[in-house]
């Protein structure tokens, strides 16, 4: 494991609310590394109220699980609004945004 997933080496068979690991910080999006390997990459991020992540694309498959919130995600110009316990897939090279007007926690797979 990398330095920044080393405070995950003790979630290592253990089961664990992936919601408690990260918090929210006003005005910020945080976010936590759970997993980085070769092949797939586990991200946390906690979104503030308000916050945006502009349009950008990916080269990799990713699935996004919202953990708690909602989020307005926009996937190849279609709007889907994402709740907590939601997930939705995004394909390799889509342009892709996300919203949130109350603020959401999300994990982020990757594969590669």
């Amino acid at each position: 494991m990398s330095p920044d997933t080393e405070p995950f080496e003790s979630l290592v068979g253990e089961a664990f609310d992936p919601a408690g690991l990260i918090e929210y910080q006003a005005d910020s999006i945080v976010s936590r590394t759970i997993i980085d390997a070769d092949s797939t990459t586990v991200t946390l991020f906690a979104a503030a109220a308000g916050q945006r992540i502009s349009e950008h694309s990916a080269p990799h498959d990713a699935l996004i699980h919202v953990l708690d919130g909602e989020a307005q995600i926009t996937v190849n110009i279609k709007e889907h609004v994402v709740q907590g316990g939601q997930a939705l897939v995004i394909p390799a090279g889509a342009p892709h945004a996300l919203a949130t007007d109350e603020g959401f926690k999300m994990l982020l797979l990757m594969t590669r």
